[in-house]
C-alpha cells in the first residue's frame, strides 16, 4: 500500500524558504524601511508632545502612506509570493494607504474631528498591520518576532479604537510609544527574516 505524504501549505504565509534571494531582500527592505520610519516618527512624537494635533496627525498620516506604498510595492514586485499573499497584501496596502490619505487630506479640520479621524485611522491601521504580521509569520523559526509585532499592533489598535476621546497629548504619547516599539520590532524583523533560508542557500 502506497503511503501519501501531505504537505500543508498556507497560501498567505510569507515563507522565506519559498522565496529567492531578491524576494527575501525586498521583504527585508520593506520591513526595515517601515520599521525605521515608525521609530523616527515615534521619537519625534515623544520629543515634541506639546505640538498641535495637526502635526501628530500629519506624522501618522505620512507613516500610513509610506507603509501602504511599501506593502503595495512588496505585493506587486516581489517574485515567489503566493497569489493569496499577493492579493491580501494589495488589499491591506490599499486600506493602510487610504487611511493615511484620509488623515493627510483633513489637516485643516477642527481639532476634535482631526483627533477622531486620526484615532480611527491609527486603530484600524495597527489592527491591519498586526493581522498582516500574523499572516506573514507562519510557522518558521523567525516567526516569533512577527507574532510579537502582530499581538502588540492588534492590541494597540483595539485600545485606540475603544477610547477615541483621549486627549491630543495622550494620543501623541501613545502613538509615539507604539511607533517606537513597532519600529524596533520591524527593524529586528528586517534583520531576522530569511536568515535561515539565506544561510542554507
Amino acid at each position: 500500500m502506497a503511503s501519501t505524504n501531505t504537505v500543508s501549505v498556507d497560501v498567505f504565509e510569507l515563507d522565506a524558504a519559498s522565496l529567492d534571494k531578491s524576494a527575501i531582500n525586498a521583504v527585508r527592505a520593506a520591513f526595515g524601511l517601515v520599521g525605521i520610519l515608525a521609530l523616527g516618527l515615534g521619537i519625534a512624537l515623544l520629543v515634541w508632545p506639546g505640538r498641535t494635533v495637526v502635526v501628530a496627525a500629519a506624522l501618522v498620516g505620512i507613516y500610513f502612506v509610506i507603509a501602504g506604498i511599501a506593502r503595495l510595492a512588496l505585493s506587486i514586485f516581489s517574485r515567489g509570493l503566493s497569489a493569496g499573499h499577493r492579493i491580501l497584501g494589495l488589499l491591506l496596502g490599499l486600506i493602510v494607504l487610504a487611511a493615511g490619505i484620509i488623515v493627510m487630506r483633513n489637516l485643516d479640520a477642527s481639532a476634535a474631528v482631526l483627533v477622531l479621524i486620526a484615532v480611527i485611522a491609527l486603530g484600524i491601521g495597527w489592527i491591519v498591520d498586526g493581522i498582516m504580521a500574523f499572516v506573514e509569520s507562519g510557522r518558521g523559526n523567525g516567526g516569533g518576532w512577527g507574532v510579537a509585532f502582530g499581538i502588540f499592533s492588534i492590541l494597540a489598535g483595539i485600545v485606540v479604537l475603544a477610547w477615541p476621546g483621549i486627549t491630543a497629548l495622550a494620543f501623541a504619547m501613545l502613538a509615539g510609544i507604539t511607533l517606537c516599539i513597532l519600529g524596533v520590532v520591524g527593524v529586528v524583523r528586517a534583520f531576522t527574516f530569511g536568515k535561515d533560508a539565506k544561510a542554507a542557500a
